[in-house]
């Protein structure tokens, strides 16, 4: 018995050891002066805050799956690693842990928290990489990057001035999406829109010199307080002689104007709305056209100031001032009410705009920030996708960027921040410097603003690999090969570096896009820790083992890209394959005696023509997945046949040769068995690399005609060999698998206990008597069949026998004498009875119109199926109570 291979397969043991080989060899390092093509990907880089979630398990495992499968093509691979400096987050958990210590950033002070923030990366800025080796991850750790480092920063600085100087970059007034909390602008993809149940509320504008009025709906009451106008549609004749006349505001007394705009919709509410170009996009816009004057009502912090008001317009709403929004607005509710100005209330439903980060409401706000004039970058990066340079894969990705990047406003990218990116911009008066170094003078002032977290990561394909400079790196590994994200990103991430790319190297960053769907809970729910069905990935991998966990996810996957839905049931499925692999390796390698060439011999019987022709094709089968980006079926691929082929049938068949006498069919078997394993642990290494690389080295040990290589990854990618495909015997062999499964079925529902059971095969084709003829030692050996006979045709059916049909095959098991007859038929008559039982409840059921109105369609759907398999059970208990007879 070989001791080398442990009775029982220890994932946590395999994985430490490996992954230090791994890691301490270089083995993810490419070569430095290799001829080979190189293949690269930069990974997404996670937030130095994070902690790995099924998501990155699932991004990783697919990165991890190519880029191993490139290097085995034999690619000259990069893998390349890093972390992002996560702006908004990073400094709020900082910010967290010093008001614990009953400080804020304010009291330390820009300096002294920023040394704070970078202690605090060093301290657990490295928890995420740890995480993703124990995932498995082919990183080159040698060329790990941070987005604050150094050379990134350099790279920042560079695009920032660039665009500055080209014309794309210019600092306005404008309204940005604030975030109270935060108390930063974010951009628009950084606002998620949820529907809520809100009000609606209709206030009265009296008409100057009139008794009339004008009533608007609103669900911002409060911001009434900044109104300049209101607008109605030109064509509506309910207004026309409305139409430059004056409005008083209600409490505040300010008089506005009545506009006419396209923009305003007749159909909501009255017809007439209220313009506040400080608070709202779209009034900001009908501002501009109209010149009206923009009216701040609200601080940074969301709670009301008149700053902006003249002494006599803060009368009546003074006890406003200083008042959280939410307060505000009902305080102010209660002051129109009292005066006369509310008309009603009704409930509404309306998308109100949240910060991804930490859920707060946005205010539209109006202050100063920088920008990116997004058109002409955006009309290069949408050309590069149109040409083909660029594939979303799954293709229908491809439609959604274009929308996203045709509709693009210009970036805000300055955030009120410490941490992060300065904006290297100073101020001296009315003066402005924008510059890669500091201005020498004096009396310049740095702008305190940093840069969108997504602005520097915009340029992490070409930054990373040493751009502003030209380094051997990114001549040799840019353009990158492909990007793997998941599609919420799209718009964050992808985007913005397809523009950089095209704009700064001149040259598309990557030429696939790979995406992916999100990872979801068994009902498909979001996995949310509010919801509670989040899943640790780091508890499933000590409970299952990590190449458990990446198996289950990237089998998973479908052409499609749909979101997928992870089941415990999936990941128990995947832990067996792990035990099933490791528990074939160990008996094939306990056969292992002496020396064996790993060669596959020349006289094959049928069994051992079946497996190495289906071997070919699975090598064809997985390498066009591969290239193809179909990963999950090609997962799915090599389990069917390791588990479905090779292990239940071949290494089953094998053990006639290995347990007879005859040393020259044990080491056939031997040969077969190990050329296949050897192989399929090749194609399977991508996917599951610990259990593959353990495995295969024990067997590079104990055979000749394997290189010795530290690692299974610096083999070579099986190449399929058409000749040994033979077709001939997949057919025989795929009849003879359908006979085998009928006679065992007929033996379990009988209940035949005994080895000793007969079989006569009538078959009317000499091809299928001739394949019957050819598996007789494999029929005996796998249904326990002491007697068989093959005959052309029969003139009666024996009796009390058990008969079972495969294709046009008939076959009889004579069971008289193996089985107690009259109990069995008794007993089946039963079951029989307890089924149509069982069918008559589920049609009447079914039939029912109220359930099939109520229940779920998953539940009706539910109880179709299984009415459908009992009445094949039904049929198939009254077919062999008839054989008993």
């Amino acid at each position: 018995m070989n001791e080398e291979l442990a009775k029982v397969y220890d994932p946590a043991q395999v994985e430490q050891k490996w992954y230090k080989i791994w890691e301490d060899s270089k083995l993810f390092t490419p070569e430095e002066n290799s001829d080979k093509e190189p293949f690269t990907i930069v990974i997404p880089p996670p937030n130095v805050t994070g902690n790995l979630h099924m998501g990155h398990a699932l991004d990783n495992a697919i990165q991890d799956a190519l880029i191993r499968y490139k290097r085995l093509q034999g690619f000259n691979a990069l893998w390349l690693p890093g972390t992002d400096h996560a702006g908004i987050a990073t400094q709020n958990v900082v910010a967290k842990a010093l008001r614990k210590e009953g400080k804020t950033k304010e009291d330390l002070g820009r300096e002294k928290f920023l040394e704070r923030v970078w202690q605090w990366k060093e301290e657990y800025g490295s928890n995420i990489t740890k995480q993703l080796r124990r995932l498995g991850s082919a990183l080159d750790w040698t060329r790990e990057h941070f987005t604050m480092d150094e050379g990134l920063s350099k790279a920042v600085i560079k695009e920032f001035v660039t665009l500055y100087n080209e014309g794309l970059i210019y600092r306005g007034k404008r309204l940005v999406n604030w975030c109270p909390k935060c108390g930063t602008a974010i951009s628009d993809i950084e606002v998620e829109h949820e529907t809520k149940k809100g009000k609606l509320w209709w206030l009265k504008y009296p008409i100057e010199g009139s008794k009339d009025y004008v009533t608007v709906a609103t669900t911002r009451p409060e911001t009434m307080l900044g109104d300049t106008a209101v607008a109605v549609n030109p064509n509506d004749k309910r207004y026309k002689k409305l139409i430059g006349k004056m409005l008083v505001l209600p409490l505040v007394g300010r008089k506005i104007p009545i506009i006419k705009d396209e923009f305003v919709d007749p159909e909501f509410g009255t017809g007439a709305v209220k313009v506040t170009p400080a608070h709202d996009p779209n009034d900001f816009e009908m501002g501009e056209r109209h010149e009206l004057p923009r009216i701040n009502v609200l601080t940074k912090d969301a709670t009301i100031t008149f700053k902006q008001f003249e002494e006599q317009e803060q009368a009546q709403v003074a006890e406003l001032e200083g008042l959280d929004r939410y307060k505000a607005r009902e305080k102010l509710v209660e002051l129109l009410e009292n005066n006369g100005f509310l008309d009603k209330i009704e409930d509404y439903e309306n998308s109100v705009g949240e910060c991804y980060r930490c859920k707060s409401v946005i205010e539209p706000y109006l202050s100063d920030q920088w920008y990116v004039k997004i058109s002409d970058l955006a009309r290069d990066a949408i050309k590069v996708v149109e040409e083909g340079k660029i594939k979303f894969v799954p293709d229908r990705w491809t439609k959604v960027y274009i929308n996203w990047m045709v509709n693009l406003k210009d970036w805000c990218i300055s955030r009120q921040l410490w941490w992060g990116h300065r904006i290297p911009a100073w101020y001296k008066g009315e003066e402005i410097y924008v510059g890669e170094e500091t201005p020498k003078d004096e009396g310049w002032i740095q702008d305190p603003d940093v840069f969108d977290t997504w602005f520097s990561s915009a340029l992490w394909p070409f930054s990373t690999l040493g751009w502003p400079e030209k380094t051997a790196d990114l001549e040799k590994f840019y353009p990158t090969s492909v990007l793997v994200t998941g599609y919420d990103i799209i718009t964050f991430w992808v985007s913005r570096m397809i523009m950089t790319g095209m704009h700064f190297m001149k040259k598309e960053p990557f030429h696939t896009v790979f995406i992916h769907g999100l990872v979801r809970d068994a009902s498909g729910k979001k996995m949310s820790k509010s919801f509670g069905n989040v899943i640790d990935p780091l508890e499933i991998i000590d409970k299952i083992g990590a190449d458990a966990l990446r198996f289950a996810l990237i089998s998973l996957i479908t052409g499609q890209g749909q979101d997928i839905k992870l089941t415990q049931d999936k990941m128990t499925e995947a832990r067996n394959f792990t035990n099933k692999i490791w528990n074939a390796a160990r008996f094939v390698l306990m056969n292992v005696e002496g020396d064996i060439e790993l060669a596959l011999p020349k006289d094959l019987d049928l069994a051992d023509k079946w497996i190495v022709s289906r071997y070919q094709k699975l090598i064809s089968d997985v390498t066009g997945l591969m290239d193809s980006y179909d990963i999950g079926e090609a997962a799915r691929k090599i389990y069917d046949f390791l588990w479905g082929e090779y292990c239940d049938w071949y290494v089953e068949i094998s053990k006639i040769d290995l347990y007879s006498k005859d040393a020259a069919k044990k080491e056939k078997a031997l040969k077969v068995l190990l050329y296949v394993l050897e192989g399929t642990l090749r194609l399977l290494h991508p996917f599951m690399p610990f259990q593959t690389e353990e495995i295969w080295q024990l067997i590079a040990a104990r055979v000749k005609g394997l290189p010795a290589k530290k690692s299974v990854l610096l083999s070579d990618w099986p190449q399929a060999n058409s000749q040994l495909v033979d077709e001939p015997a997949d057919s025989q062999m795929c009849l003879l698998k359908d006979l085998i499964t009928k006679i065992r079925n007929i033996k379990a529902e009988m209940g035949v206990q005994t080895k000793d059971i007969e079989v006569m095969f009538v078959a009317a084709k000499k091809a299928e008597r001739s394949a019957i003829e050819a598996g007789q030692a494999y029929i005996s050996a796998l249904t326990k069949a002491a007697k068989m006979s093959v005959v052309e045709k029969i003139k009666d059916k024996p009796e009390q026998s058990a008969t079972g049909v495969v294709g046009d095959i008939q076959f009889f098991i004579p069971l008289k004498g193996l089985i107690d007859l009259d109990k069995e038929v008794e007993r089946l008559k039963k079951e029989e009875q307890n089924v149509t039982q069982a069918v008559d409840r589920l049609q009447k059921l079914i039939s029912n119109k109220s359930f099939v109105a109520k229940a779920p369609p998953e539940a009706v759907a539910k109880q179709k199926d299984q009415l459908k398999e009992l009445e094949e059970k039904k049929k198939l208990l009254a077919a062999r109570i008839k054989d008993l007879f």
